[in-house]
């Protein structure tokens, strides 16, 4: 096991009703400003819930972040906030909401363009305003950890960024919250809570148990939940609680303690979205299978122990067990609704080069655990996607 540090400070609130909590987890004299994506908070009611709990506290509401938040969407948050003089931020919504909340959060106090924070990936904030989060589509476990993924359309770049200011203060999750999501939104959950995990887990061995037996319950409970949670003609309170706290887990700092860990397949996807919006759950879809297969021999223990422990693949050579690993892993996306190639999505090879293009320009050049995923392996990942 590697050495390491962790640290994570977010409270979770867990379970049905725990909106009320509110009127106890955000500071008496807090001036709350409250931010949403469209108008499903106000639809279903929760932002109903959320500013009964608020009381008497002041507020005010700022919607309109998108999928993938952009970086000027953000910025007019930020003036909303610097306007009103609001101290505490509340996101009530999915992984882009959070995403926008921390950027925002950041952006308020730093001085300077705020687009530095993502050139410096975060190394450069100093403090941040205090947040919270009330979860309702999970999915990027943004909800417990310090890291976001901000959008600039106008350039075509989505970049991630971290700092140890931007962990919420707490989080509210209600898995009522998510009955009313469609199927493509819970496909995308359990996809991205899945490619999360793989990216900390399918790397190399470095005699860490406990941290691959938790990655592997967590891929075993979602490849368990996942068909069920589409199939159901109604909500089950069980397997959405599950989808939800896998969710978290997956991304909230413990399964990727000590170990080694990749993000080339995120970082593939996030440009697939940047240039052509597509959901970004389904842009790992895209890449991790090829990615596995091109890379097979550096995972090769890895990959042979995926396969027989959350696979059940026991029988065949080397080369054919990781073979069938990889193919069980683009089965279950493809299960889920989640097409697989790049043609589904209406790409040919014509598209690939602006990919590796925008790879290249923001710095994406040694990629991996190893760091041995050049432009040019990336190239043939996609190649291998089509």
């Amino acid at each position: 096991m590697l050495n390491f540090d962790f640290y994570n400070p977010t409270q979770i609130v867990f379970g049905k009703d725990r909106i009320a909590d509110l009127a106890k987890l955000v500071p008496l004299q807090a001036r709350v400003l409250i931010l949403v994506g469209g108008a499903s908070a106000e639809k279903t009611g929760t932002l109903a819930e959320v500013r009964q709990a608020l009381g008497a506290r002041q507020h005010e509401t700022f919607s309109g972040i998108e999928p993938n938040p952009g970086f000027d969407t953000a910025m007019k948050a930020v003036q909303q906030v610097r306007d009103g003089g609001f101290d505490f931020l509340l996101a009530v919504g999915g992984g882009s909401v959070i995403d926008a909340a921390k950027f925002i959060a950041a952006a308020v106090p730093f001085e300077g363009d705020a687009w530095d924070i993502l050139l410096k990936r975060g190394s450069n904030i100093k403090t941040a305003l205090p947040f919270g989060t009330v979860l309702t589509l999970p999915a990027t476990g943004s909800e417990m950890n310090n890291g976001s993924v901000i959008t600039r359309r106008d350039i075509g770049a989505k970049l991630p960024f971290r700092s140890r200011h931007l962990f919420p203060q707490f989080s509210v999750l209600d898995p009522t919250k998510t009955y009313t999501l469609p199927p493509q939104q819970i496909a995308n959950g359990v996809v991205d809570a899945f490619v999360h995990t793989v990216e900390q887990y399918l790397t190399y061995p470095v005699n860490a148990p406990v941290q691959d037996r938790f990655a592997e319950s967590l891929l075993q409970t979602l490849i368990d939940i996942g068909p069920r949670l589409l199939a159901a003609t109604e909500p089950n309170y069980d397997d959405r609680a599950s989808l939800m706290w896998a969710a978290t887990l997956a991304l909230n700092g413990l399964i990727g303690a000590g170990v080694p860990q990749d993000w080339a397949t995120h970082m593939i996807g996030h440009e697939l979205t940047a240039l052509h919006n597509i959901d970004h759950a389904r842009t790992l879809a895209i890449v991790l299978p090829a990615m596995l297969n091109e890379r097979r021999v550096q995972k090769r223990d890895k990959l042979l122990q995926y396969g027989e422990r959350v696979w059940g693949i026991r029988s065949g050579s080397d080369d054919e067990r990781i073979t069938a690993a990889i193919d069980q892993t683009r089965d279950f996306f493809e299960r889920m609704g989640i097409p697989t190639r790049l043609s589904a999505y209406g790409l040919a090879a014509d598209a690939i080069d602006v990919v590796i293009s925008q790879l290249e320009a923001h710095g994406m050049t040694k990629l991996s655990e190893r760091g041995d995923v050049t432009p040019a392996v990336s190239r043939r990942v996609l190649e291998a996607a089509l």
